[in-house]
């Protein structure tokens, strides 16, 4: 690999502000640690605001422009087939968001490589799960951001209608549903609600803070004793 191949790809490990060692480094580029300790010293150099020290890991701090993004063609295939899935399964605003990322993608790739994102050899189809009410997709993810309360009207499995105030956590697509984990303030515990089992929402005005024994993380160490870390299937 080409000194200038190496640096590149050593700036595009450390995006994202996760602390990376150099012994990290080094075993994803098949180099030693002590090339990857010359090749940061010679980007600080140059003025990437890369962070850290020896021994302890790096960080890329702020912003930085670079060059054309070098994809494989394997990659810009993962791509394509990522934001298909988004377009198939997600509400309008992400299934829009995502085709929009691929513009962006496409715009900064190559010229020799552009326009290979769009390529039809790799699809998705998913009939069902378009049709299987995701009209509360967004309005789930808005709360989420937001960390505000709803309201649900919801019809379980066995047609048993109930009304719930619920803290919505997190959402999760399964191939054949999209779920909501929320904290349930009927149940007084954390439920799974499939959204196309929901028959009404609405946000509430309320704003919910992280409370100990409520929240996402809490739900996720509970399964890991529980279940072994795995997931009930809607």
């Amino acid at each position: 690999m080409r000194r200038a191949d190496r640096l590149f790809d050593i700036v595009q490990i450390l995006r994202g502000a996760r602390l990376r060692t150099a012994q990290e480094i080094a075993d994803r580029l098949e180099v030693s640690v002590r090339t990857v300790y010359r090749d940061i010293d010679a980007l600080v150099a140059t003025g990437v605001p890369i962070e850290g020290e020896r021994g302890l890991g790096y960080v890329l701090r702020g912003t930085l422009l670079l060059p054309p993004l070098a994809f494989s063609q394997a990659e810009l295939e993962g791509l394509a087939l990522g934001a298909r899935f988004v377009e198939a399964w997600a509400d309008p605003e992400l299934a829009a968001a995502a085709r929009e990322a691929l513009v962006k993608i496409d715009a900064v790739l190559p010229e020799a490589h552009r326009g290979e994102i769009w390529r039809d050899s790799v699809q998705v189809n998913s009939p069902a799960l378009i049709a299987a009410a995701n009209a509360q997709l967004s309005l789930f993810r808005k709360a989420i951001r937001q960390r505000r309360k709803m309201r649900l009207n919801y019809r379980s499995a066995s047609e048993a209608e109930t009304e719930r105030t619920i803290r919505p956590l997190a959402i999760e697509a399964w191939g054949h549903a999209w779920t909501a984990t929320a904290w349930c303030e009927l149940r007084d515990d954390f439920r799974m609600f499939r959204l196309d089992r929901v028959i009404g929402a609405d946000i509430l005005d309320e704003i919910f803070r992280p409370e100990k024994g409520r929240t996402l993380a809490d739900y996720m160490r509970r399964l890991r004793s529980e279940r072994g870390d795995r997931r009930p299937a809607p």
